[in-house]
């Protein structure tokens, strides 16, 4: 049954994915870069969240590609419900410039099959990274 359990787990991983290369969530983002000295700018990207009701994933993701990103300085994420704040996390870019942090959306209790929504509705989700400094920059 344990085996089951996983296997359903591992199946339903699938995650609600905020990605700065999907087609929608950019479409939907605003971004601003804003200089913190001569060598590197701090980059900010707004992108909506909508994790309906019926929602049956346990994880969430929040995923971005960006070939200007600075690998010395983390990628900070906010997550707000309206004006109140709900997640932050802190995540390393990676040598190819991605990163990626995931987050529980759902729980399911194993002894009751009880399930808890801990996120639910809409968010904003505030993407914090530090990029160098170009022409178009500044």
């Amino acid at each position: 049954m344990k085996i089951r359990y996983v296997t359903l787990a591992t199946i339903m991983a699938l995650t609600i994915v905020i990605g700065l290369n999907s087609p929608t969530a950019i479409a939907e983002s605003s971004t601003s870069i804003t200089p913190i000295n001569e060598e590197v700018s701090l980059k900010k990207t707004v992108v909506p969240m909508d994790i309906p009701q019926n929602n049956t994933f346990p994880w969430g993701a929040v995923r971005g590609q960006a070939s200007e990103s600075s690998e010395r300085y983390p990628v900070i994420i906010q997550i707000f419900k309206g004006e109140d704040p709900v997640h932050f996390a802190q995540v390393d870019v990676k040598g190819d410039g991605s990163f990626e942090y995931k987050f529980r959306v759902r729980n399911v209790d194993a002894d009751t099959g009880v399930a808890t929504n801990l996120f639910e509705g809409q968010y904003t989700v505030n993407i914090f990274r530090v990029i160098p400094n170009t022409n178009e920059t500044i």
